[in-house]
């Protein structure tokens, strides 16, 4: 793994508390809308246990009531037992929503018996090891989608600004869903307003890994701390800074950026739809 590039002065992306109110009824805004205009009878939501899908989740319960949000907790081998309790910890406890426990590695490992080219000795080799990462976010939306159509539901995403600006999220995985509450807000921010809608320090603070393999971290696999890709983000990406500038305000090496930029660059096809020649007529 590359060593983690962080720095003791990032930008601070901090919302004010009127700020956040006002986001939070934005969201909330948003998710009734989404809702409304699909004629959804329940949003269903994957729950990991982590600031995102606890924050997103809240806030679904807060726009339409508990009684229309569904949760999935879909563990699969490589997931973090601490992180599977705190998922039903939060369906539970925290919004006292409906919710199934559904192990995806059955599933996993039926895909994977049935497919000819795989060979069980190739499991630690990098590429399978990303393919089947990715297969279990697959899976995963598969399982939500299943539930959404039985129940007349939409699914709601948990993908935050950071993640999607350099393409950290899986497509057609965690990137398959109706919409995404939370796709305007930084990863700082996204703590910042969990706290401020009631979500415990603990739930906030955690370290954020996608569950993909195991002891994988989002930090470890991105090289880069959430705070400075924030900062990067939102002076060079989203800014009008340039990369040297951005550099020399966070005082870090100018690859760092161009790295930052270089993601966003090539993650373009995961935010877009899939293109199609234009008509000829």
């Amino acid at each position: 793994m590359p060593e983690i590039v962080q720095t003791d002065a990032p930008l601070d992306l901090a919302f004010s508390e009127a700020e956040l109110e006002e986001h939070r009824e934005h969201i909330t805004e948003f998710i009734s809308s989404q809702y409304e205009a699909a004629g959804a009878d329940v949003a269903v939501i994957a729950l990991s246990g982590g600031i995102d899908s606890t924050l997103t989740s809240h806030l679904a319960v807060e726009a339409l009531g508990a009684d229309s949000v569904y949760g999935l907790v879909l563990p699969s081998t490589v997931n973090r037992e601490s992180n599977m309790s705190d998922a039903e910890r939060v369906a539970s406890e925290l919004l006292g929503i409906e919710y199934d426990v559904i192990e995806i590695e059955p599933l996993i490992e039926a895909f994977m018996d049935a497919n000819p080219n795989v060979d069980p000795s190739d499991a630690d080799d990098e590429a399978i090891q990303v393919a089947v990462g990715n297969t279990r976010a697959r899976m995963r939306a598969i399982t939500s989608y299943f539930e959404a159509n039985r129940r007349n539901g939409i699914v709601l995403g948990t993908g935050n600004r950071s993640e999607a600006a350099v393409g950290y999220f899986t497509k057609y995985g965690d990137g398959a869903v109706d919409c995404h509450p939370i796709a305007n807000l930084y990863k700082q921010q996204v703590r910042q307003l969990a706290k401020h809608v009631g979500v415990p320090d603990d739930l906030a603070e955690k370290t954020p890994t996608a569950g993909l393999w195991a002891d994988q971290t989002d930090e470890d696999e991105l090289g880069i701390g959430y705070d400075l890709l924030d900062s990067v983000l939102a002076l060079h990406i989203d800014g009008p800074v340039s990369a040297a500038g951005t550099a020399r305000e966070l005082e870090i090496d100018l690859e760092t950026v161009e790295t930052i930029e270089e993601l966003y660059e090539q993650s373009a096809h995961k935010r877009a739809a899939p293109p199609g020649p234009e008509p000829l007529l």
